[in-house]
């Protein structure tokens, strides 16, 4: 067993930490949990501080409801974990062959009070493969009763703190100066990934982080995609260029979605533009406590069926953002029809409108990040109303 040494690394004040500690703990005692296994990234770092990208091999943190933590994870971890959290009891299991993780996990939650307990595990989770999934089952088969518990800090998290919000915003903030970058760089003879490079350093020079996925952008054929793909277009004398970028400033997220026109402008562009204006501003008109996602979705539907692009919407438009690691920065609630998650102030979402026409080949997209507060959504970045034309 590793001791903890003084933390040189935590992104919030010890207070916090032991605010979100408690509110996580009163989570396990409500839904009978002696404890709970943490697989994802994001509940680490929400929880403890720990910061690493390490979840791509086994590591688990345990959380009990008496409140006491520990880390299994590898000895590439052993001094991160300890600079960057607060968990006080880190173990290391040994990178061998026939090495065995999952039994190493359940020697961890024996010393922990664990054995015939009722254990929740975070299975919704990047980190948790199929495979791992499988041996962390066996380990604690006969050992303790299992059950689903993805939701448990994910549902914690949900709703922002004050302190957590101020670097939501600084990820906005940096959003807008991305944009003013891609504006400037989108030029006929350019190519889509210098455009890329020249927001991503505007990024990094502006104190932010890499954001959990790789950003979709494309300009002519590939304006109609909505995932990164690998090549490169070179921007035409009058083409159309998609860009979905997210900031992150340490981890939290703010994305934005947007087309740059270069030279004439398709009036059938200009009609799904203000479409989209229509659906996002009626989606933010509804980002109010009380109301549900999916009545935001069901506004989102309406706007587009009333300009005539039923056919070209999709079947979700936005999400939750906030803490994220790779591969996604996309969190749940997503917003889709008859989603029933009710929004509370500090809840942060993603809202993006996206028309994807078949029939005539076009698209036009736009999307912002805003906080729920008491009252009006808070808008973190701001993409202009009027289509964006070089």
């Amino acid at each position: 067993m590793m001791q903890s040494i003084p933390m040189t690394n935590l992104q919030f004040p010890r207070g916090e930490y032991d605010r979100r500690l408690n509110a996580a703990v009163s989570a396990l005692d409500q839904q009978g949990l002696h404890g709970v296994v943490l697989f994802r990234q994001e509940s680490m770092y929400y929880l403890s501080g720990y910061d690493t990208s390490g979840y791509t091999m086994f590591q688990a943190m345990y959380l009990g409801v008496d409140g006491r933590m520990a880390l299994l994870t590898r000895s590439a971890d052993r001094i991160q974990s300890r600079v960057t959290s607060i968990i006080p009891d880190i173990r290391i299991w040994t990178d061998r062959e026939e090495a065995s993780p999952a039994e190493e996990l359940r020697e961890l939650l024996r010393d922990y009070g664990c054995e015939n307990q009722t254990i929740g595990i975070e299975y919704h989770a990047y980190g948790l493969t199929g495979q791992r999934a499988l041996a962390v089952n066996a380990a604690l088969e006969d050992f303790c009763t299992l059950v689903d518990a993805s939701d448990t800090v994910r549902l914690v998290r949900l709703v922002k703190s004050n302190l957590e919000l101020d670097y939501v915003r600084k990820a906005g903030a940096l959003c807008d100066e991305m944009l003013e970058v891609s504006i400037e760089h989108t030029q006929p003879g350019n190519t889509v990934k210098s455009v890329y490079g020249a927001m991503m350093q505007g990024l990094m020079t502006g104190g932010g982080d890499p954001s959990a996925s790789r950003w979709p952008m494309g300009a002519g054929e590939s304006a109609v995609f909505c995932r990164y793909h690998t090549g490169d277009e070179i921007i035409q004398d009058n083409d159309l260029v998609i860009f979905e970028p997210a900031a992150a400033y340490r981890h939290y997220h703010a994305c934005m979605m947007y087309n740059i026109v270069t030279g004439d402008l398709d009036p059938r562009h200009q009609a799904m533009h203000e479409s989209c204006v229509d659906a996002l501003e009626s989606c933010q008109a509804l980002l109010r406590p009380g109301n549900t996602v999916g009545e935001l979705y069901a506004a989102h539907a309406n706007a587009f069926e009333r300009g005539g692009y039923a056919t070209a919407s999709l079947a979700a438009c936005g999400y939750s953002v906030g803490i994220s690691y790779p591969p996604t920065w996309m969190d749940w609630p997503m917003i889709w029809a008859e989603n029933p998650q009710v929004l509370e102030p500090g809840m942060v979402f993603f809202m993006h409108m996206i028309l994807l026409d078949d029939s005539t080949g076009l698209s036009m997209c736009l999307g912002e990040t805003a906080i729920v507060t008491q009252g009006d959504c808070e808008r973190i970045n701001h993409m202009p109303r009027d289509v964006i034309q070089v």
